[in-house]
């Protein structure tokens, strides 16, 4: 008889939007054994949890990592609006950079064979022109976050060079799904309502990640011999304008889109006169992203159709309505 292997599993970050559902999917299998690292609140799973408060340089992550083969980090200080910290890079880097080193050197000490950090196509950039980005493209970060995360990721790999502990980073785009915070949650909200929107003439292509192909490739990446030490960039292998973005998310919602057509060049003037531009380059400007090393390496292919990605989150955002009222 042939034992079965099974990887105990640590996530950080496992009540937020995308841990939540790692522990879900990987409690769900019996090739895992799930611990879910919170700050405070209990999991909505039945995996086991333990508490380790904030993430900073100082946190004692001993009990969190007692018996843990792999680490799977989603935890991080994320985009926050109207940031009134003094100094946002240095808020940042305590929680993305040191909190996330401090973590992986104890992890490392413990015998953890394998570190998965989720990062950002950020890392990257802000937008492509001529060429989407790939494995190999140059870093360009230039919020805050991303400064903070590609940080760790130089961290991280340099500690799996000097120890038997080997990582694996993950690059997503926007990742969408039920319940997916941010500007995300406000755009579905918006369209059920019937908001007009003046972005009804842009016509850039824009990668994205629905949240059920984050999480399978996260799996993949648990026990695949070919993770070890890679950075992969993600997304749903479809590349879609935001005007049609709007289109099809209306669509799923049985709603139609009140969309009109303002040009992209006036929609980026008005940003520069309140401010605003990184929000309209968000809209307008291209960003595209090349899978092909995922695909190649880990014999990986995005399992959900982006259409089929949508249409899920639509449904899961017209149930909760239905049960609210």
């Amino acid at each position: 008889m042939t034992t079965m292997n099974i990887n105990r599993v640590l996530v950080t970050g496992a009540t937020g939007f995308i841990g939540s559902a790692l522990v879900k999917s990987l409690n769900s299998s019996s090739n895992f054994e799930v611990r879910g690292a919170v700050r405070g609140k209990t999991l909505e799973s039945d995996a086991s949890s333990i508490t380790v408060g904030d993430l900073t340089q100082f946190t004692d992550w001993a009990p969190a990592l007692d018996g843990i083969d792999v680490v799977v980090h989603s935890a991080a200080r994320v985009h926050i609006q109207n940031d009134s910290a003094s100094d946002s890079l240095d808020e940042f880097r305590k929680v993305n950079t040191f909190g996330t080193l401090n973590l992986a050197r104890q992890a490392e000490e413990a015998g953890v064979s394998r570190f998965i950090f989720l990062s950002t196509i950020g890392v990257n950039g802000t937008r492509t022109t001529d060429r989407r980005y790939d494995a190999d493209s140059d870093v360009a970060p230039q919020s805050p976050y991303a400064i903070s995360k590609h940080e760790a990721e130089l961290g991280l790999l340099e500690i799996s060079r000097h120890s038997r502990m080997k990582v694996a980073v993950i690059r997503p785009p926007l990742v969408y799904g039920p319940d997916a915070p941010g500007n995300w949650g406000r755009m579905v909200h918006w369209l059920w309502r019937g908001t007009p929107l003046p972005l009804g003439a842009i016509h850039n292509k824009r990668s994205y990640v629905g949240l059920d192909n984050l999480v399978d490739l996260v799996t993949t990446c648990i026990d695949h011999p070919a993770a070890t030490n890679q950075i992969f960039l993600v997304s749903d292998g479809e590349d879609i304008s935001t005007t049609e973005l709007l289109h099809r998310v209306s669509e799923s919602l049985g709603k139609k889109a009140r969309l009109f057509p303002v040009p992209a060049w006036l929609l980026k003037l008005g940003a520069y006169a309140i401010g605003k531009q990184e929000s309209v380059h968000r809209l307008c400007g291209s960003l595209q992203i090349d899978i092909s090393k995922t695909r190649e390496l880990l014999n990986w292919n995005p399992s959900v159709r982006l259409q089929d990605g949508l249409q899920r989150s639509a449904e899961h955002f017209l149930t909760s309505l239905s049960m609210q009222s």
